[in-house]
């Protein structure tokens, strides 16, 4: 017995930043089987730097803390459907986020950079004729909802997206833009791929949801799809936990 859902975006021009690995990877890769025109963002200058195969995607360089690149990228797009802000990382340029320098650059990296590229792209997004609007997806974290004293710049900065989520939901109803977000649990990635080393950490936050395993990159997808395509029409400012269970604790 099989109960798949499919998603139909042919026509359909998506713009997903971070989308050579993991999370982004795995949502770029669900648009394009599903027939849209796809752009992944990376730091590198070129997608044959990548060990993924890239080649059903159009590629641009973006580093999320060059304003000028973020305003260049943003004033060459025609008309945009989907924007997808998931590019971001924790302890960036191995920073410290408990130093004040450290806790700025994690801002600049995961909110500021998804806000100007967003802001700028309203002109393209508003452009769309996607049945349903156009749709700006931001991935936030369980960072935005509890605690850490690992990362605070990072959790600052996801439950800073998770606010502005809202507000550009009510701010941009009148232009057809709808803005969500999904919030991933403890997802397999490349990113939670060190937690593997440490046997006893990985098992106390995998219990911490109600089904006890992590995640996969294509489960956040499907999310993300979803809240893009025609059948969320009526959903905008919510996030959805794509977590296990991990917040109903």
């Amino acid at each position: 017995m099989t109960n798949s859902l499919r998603f139909d975006f042919n026509g359909i021009s998506a713009l997903v930043t971070g989308g050579t690995s993991g999370i982004g990877f795995a949502v770029a890769s669900g648009f394009a089987v599903a027939g849209a025109a796809v752009t992944v963002t990376g730091t590198r200058s070129k997608a044959s730097d990548y060990d993924c195969d890239l080649s059903r995607f159009s590629y641009q360089q973006l580093e999320m803390r060059d304003k000028s690149a973020i305003d260049a990228l943003a004033g060459d797009l025609g008309s945009l459907d989907v924007l997808v802000n998931n590019a971001g990382a924790n302890f960036p340029d191995g920073k410290d986020e408990w130093d004040p320098d450290g806790f700025s650059a994690a801002l600049d990296l995961n909110v500021e950079g998804a806000m100007r590229l967003t802001v700028r792209a309203r002109r393209a997004l508003k452009a769309s004729t996607m049945l349903g609007g156009a749709s700006v997806v931001n991935i936030v974290s369980m960072t935005a909802f509890r605690s850490t004293t690992i990362v605070p710049g990072y959790s600052a900065a996801k439950s800073a997206l998770l606010s502005l989520t809202r507000n550009l939901a009510v701010h941009w109803a009148n232009d057809g833009i709808r803005v969500n977000a999904v919030a991933p649990g403890l997802i397999e990635t490349r990113m939670t791929a060190p937690m593997q080393s440490f046997p006893e950490l990985l098992a106390s936050e995998v219990n911490k949801a109600v089904i006890p395993r992590m995640g996969t990159p294509e489960e956040v997808a499907a999310a993300v799809l979803f809240l893009s395509s025609e059948a969320s029409s009526f959903t905008t400012g919510s996030c959805l936990a794509v977590d296990g269970g991990y917040l109903a604790q």
